[in-house]
């Protein structure tokens, strides 16, 4: 038994590993209503590598939690991605809003869908959220393309987002980008299709 578990093969490995992470995340987690929208110009299936966005200037405290960037960090580094400074494929950035606002999404298909087809002849169809205080924004951003690519963001379904208690904080980023369920590109393969230099 001990040595058929040694010599597994790894895709059994990494199944055994899958799940384990999977289900340790689920503990004491608790899923917040998220909405997300995306650019129909995202490459999403060809994306490697990322970065954290640094506020340039005056520091933004809106912008920078340690909490939320560890949280950013796991998720990414578990789809496959490479963090990297030398010209990420993408930049992640986040904010959080303390009062309510009015937002503006879209009506599209749902990303999973579309990506099948990638048709970018698709309308944007506005639609306008009013967000209650407490709300938090995570948008990802391809590097070369100089725009946003896929933004989600979630309230609480009965208030907003406690941003002192870490628990809470850390739910929501969960929430978010359980919505973003692209593996980075060559990772499932174990081999990259995509060379840096289509990105520079």
């Amino acid at each position: 038994m001990i040595f058929r578990l040694v010599f597994a093969p790894m895709k059994q490995l990494y199944l055994l590993v899958f799940i384990t992470v999977v289900l340790s995340s689920c503990l004491g987690y608790k899923e917040l209503p998220v909405e997300y929208d995306y650019s129909y110009s995202g490459t999403f299936k060809k994306y490697r590598t990322f970065d954290i966005m640094r506020p340039v200037g005056a520091v933004d405290s809106t912008m920078t939690n340690k909490m939320i960037e560890n949280s950013i960090l796991s998720r990414m580094k578990f789809l496959g991605y490479r963090q990297t400074d030398r010209r990420p494929h993408l930049i992640v950035g986040f904010k959080m809003f303390t009062d309510s606002l009015s937002f503006n999404g879209y009506i599209q298909p749902d990303i999973e869908e579309w990506v099948k087809g990638q048709d970018q002849t698709l309308n944007y169809d506005p639609l306008k959220y009013n967000m209650k205080s407490g709300t938090l924004l995570i948008q990802l951003f391809d590097r070369r393309q100089n725009r946003s690519i896929w933004q989600g963001y979630a309230t609480t379904l009965y208030g907003g987002i406690d941003f002192q208690n870490q628990r809470h904080l850390k739910n929501a980023v969960i929430s978010i980008l359980d919505k973003y369920r692209f593996w980075a590109d060559g990772f499932v393969e174990g081999a990259s299709t995509t060379s840096d230099s289509d990105f520079d």
